[in-house]
C-alpha cells in the first residue's frame, strides 16, 4: 500500500516512484539545474572548465545509471502514475540520445577551431571591417549558459520518448525546444543570420505546440483520459463519433512531424540549419530526430494501432512527400548546410517507412536507422565546422573545390560521411535503410518502398556532387582554410566516423539490441 497523507479532500495517494527506471533523466535534468547555478555564482574566466566538465561527467554518469538498469529491465516497467513507460526502445531510445549527447556536447565545448568558442561572446564589440584578435576573443569568453541549455533540451527529449500521456508529453516538448530556440540565435559569426533563425524556429515552433496542444483535447475529449492506453481502449471499443479521434490524430501529428523535420511541416528546417551554430545544429539534427521519432512511434503504435487502417494511407503519402521534398529541393541548393537540411527531410521520410510498418521488426529498424544516422550528422556538421573563411564557416559548394588538394584527410573523412548518408555498402547508412526498406516490405508496403528507392538514387547525386567538387576541381586562390581541429572536436568527428564505420560492418549487435521487445503501456 503507497502511503498517503491527509488533506481536506481526502487522502492524497503518493504515486510510487521507480527512481532506478528514472535516473537518467534525473541525473541529466538535476546536472542541468547544477549549472544554472554555476553560471550564477562562479567567476566568469571559471565557467567554462567547470561547465564542460559538469555537462559530460552528467552524461557519461547517466549512461552508467541506465546500463545498470537495462541488466534487470526486463520487459519494462511504468512510473510516475505510469507518465513515463520506462521498456527496451525507451532504454535504447535513450542511450542513444546519451552517446549523441556526448558527441554535441563535445562540439558546443570546443574552442579551437573559432577562438573563445563559436558562440557569442559576453562582450562583443560592434561588427566591422575588423576581426578579433585571437587573445580578445578567448578573454570575451563564451556564452557558458549554453550549456545548462543543452542539458535541459537533451532532459526533455528523453522524457518526450518516455512520456506515456499526452500532457506529459507536451510538457517535455516544450523543454526541449525552448532551450533550442534560445541555442539557435547564439552564433557568434553572421548574429543576424542566426538570430533570425532562431525567432523563424520559435514561431513555427508556437504554431506546431499550438497544434499538438489542440489535438490533445480533442483526444481527451475522445477517450475522456491522456494516457496513451486509454485513447488505445477507447479507439477499440468505442461507439463515439470518430471526428474527435481523427481532427486530434491529424493536429497531433503535425505537432510531431515539425518537430521531426517531415515534409511538408519542415519550413523551419533549412533556415535554422542555415543560421544556428554549427555545433547546434549538429545537435538539433541528431538528437531532436531521434526524440521526436521515438514519441512518433509511441503515439501510433501505443495508442492508436487498432485505427491504422484509417490513418495508414495518410501518413504513407506524407513519407512519399518528404522524400520527394528533400530530395528535389537538396538537389537546387547551393549552400551545404541547407543541403543537409533537405536531406534530413527524405531521411525523416525513409525512417516513417519503418513506423509505418507498426510491427517489432519495424520498431527496431527505425531505432537502428536513428542510431546510425544520428552518429554520421554529428561527425559531418563537425567537419563543416572546420572549412572556414575570415567571415566565418565557408558554407557556400564552390568553397568546398578542390578541398582534396588543400587537405586531404578532411576530404577523405567527409567523402565517407557522405557516402554514409547516400547508403553506400560498408557504411551504417546502407544498413539503416536496408533494415528499414525490409520492414516495409515485409508488411506489404512494397510500392512505398520502390518510391524510397528511387528518392535514394536521386539523393546519391548532391552527396556525390560535393565528393566530385573536393576531389576532382582545383582550389581557388582565395579559397578557405581548413582549421586544425581541438581535442574535442577530433574526438566527436572520430566517434561518429567510427560508429559510422562500425555499424556498417558489424551491424549485428545494435540491431539485437534494438530488436528486444516492444513498448509497454
Amino acid at each position: 500500500m503507497v502511503k498517503g497523507f491527509p488533506s481536506q479532500l481526502g487522502t492524497v495517494e503518493i504515486p510510487p516512484i521507480d527512481y532506478a527506471a528514472i535516473a537518467p533523466v534525473l541525473v541529466i535534468l538535476g546536472a542541468a539545474c547544477l549549472a544554472i547555478l554555476v553560471e550564477a555564482f562562479l567567476p566568469r574566466h571559471q565557467r567554462w572548465s567547470v561547465q564542460v566538465g559538469l555537462s559530460l561527467a552528467s552524461v557519461v554518469i547517466a549512461g552508467i545509471a541506465l546500463a545498470t538498469f537495462a541488466r534487470s529491465a526486463g520487459t519494462g516497467v511504468t512510473t510516475l502514475s505510469d507518465s513515463l513507460a520506462v521498456d527496451p526502445p525507451t532504454l535504447f531510445l535513450w542511450g542513444t540520445l546519451l552517446a549523441l549527447g556526448l558527441g554535441s556536447l563535445l562540439l558546443i565545448a570546443d574552442r579551437s577551431v573559432e577562438p573563445g568558442g563559436a558562440f557569442v561572446a559576453e562582450s562583443m564589440p560592434a561588427e566591422g571591417p575588423g576581426t578579433m584578435s585571437r587573445a580578445a576573443a578567448s578573454a570575451a569568453g563564451m556564452r557558458t549558459e549554453v550549456f545548462p541549455l543543452a542539458l535541459f533540451s537533451l532532459g526533455g527529449m528523453m522524457v518526450f520518448c518516455a512520456a506515456n500521456d499526452l500532457l506529459t508529453m507536451f510538457i517535455a516538448l516544450e523543454v526541449l525546444s525552448l532551450p533550442l530556440y534560445l541555442m539557435c540565435g547564439l552564433a557568434k559569426r553572421r548574429r543576424l543570420l542566426s538570430q533570425e533563425s532562431a525567432v523563424k524556429y520559435f514561431l513555427l515552433g508556437a504554431f506546431a505546440s499550438a497544434f499538438f496542444l489542440y489535438g490533445l483535447a480533442l483526444l481527451y475529449g475522445y477517450a475522456g483520459s491522456v494516457k496513451l492506453q486509454a485513447i488505445a481502449d477507447a479507439t477499440a471499443g468505442s461507439e463515439r463519433s470518430d471526428t474527435l479521434l481523427f481532427a486530434g490524430l491529424g493536429l497531433l501529428l503535425v505537432g510531431l512531424l515539425f518537430k521531426a523535420s517531415v515534409g511538408p511541416f519542415h519550413t523551419w528546417t533549412p533556415d535554422v540549419y542555415q543560421g544556428a551554430p554549427t555545433a547546434v545544429t549538429g545537435f538539433m539534427a541528431a538528437c531532436t530526430k531521434v526524440a521526436a521519432f521515438g514519441g512518433i512511434l509511441r503515439v501510433l503504435q501505443v495508442a492508436f494501432e487498432a485505427s491504422s487502417w484509417e490513418w495508414r494511407g495518410v501518413v504513407w503519402t506524407i513519407a512519399v512527400v518528404s522524400m520527394v521534398i528533400g530530395v528535389v529541393l537538396g538537389l537546387t541548393q547551393r549552400d551545404i548546410k541547407r543541403m543537409i537540411a533537405y536531406s534530413s527531410v527524405a531521411h525523416a521520410g525513409f525512417m516513417l517507412l519503418g513506423t509505418l510498418a507498426l510491427s517489432d521488426r519495424g520498431v527496431a529498424a527505425t531505432l537502428f536507422y536513428l542510431l546510425a544516422y544520428g552518429f554520421t550528422t554529428i561527425a559531418v556538421f563537425g567537419v563543416i565546422s572546420l572549412v572556414r573563411r575570415s567571415d566565418g564557416e565557408a558554407t557556400h559548394l564552390s568553397d568546398w573545390a578542390g578541398l582534396a588538394k588543400r587537405s586531404p584527410l578532411v576530404a577523405w573523412v567527409f567523402t565517407f560521411l557522405l557516402l554514409a548518408l547516400a547508403g553506400i555498402p560498408m557504411t551504417s547508412g546502407f544498413v539503416g535503410k536496408f533494415v528499414v526498406f525490409e520492414a516495409a516490405l515485409t508488411d506489404g508496403m512494397a510500392p512505398l518502398v520502390v518510391v524510397a528507392l528511387v528518392a535514394s538514387a536521386v539523393a546519391a547525386f548532391f552527396y556525390l556532387r560535393v565528393i566530385v567538387l573536393m576531389h576532382f576541381q582545383e582550389p581557388a586562390a582565395d579559397g578557405p582554410t581548413v582549421s586544425v581541429p581541438g581535442a574535442f572536436t577530433t574526438a566527436a568527428i572520430t566517434l561518429g566516423v567510427v560508429v559510422t564505420l562500425l555499424l556498417g560492418v558489424l551491424p549485428t549487435l545494435a540491431l539485437d539490441w534494438a530488436n528486444v521487445g516492444g513498448f509497454v503501456s
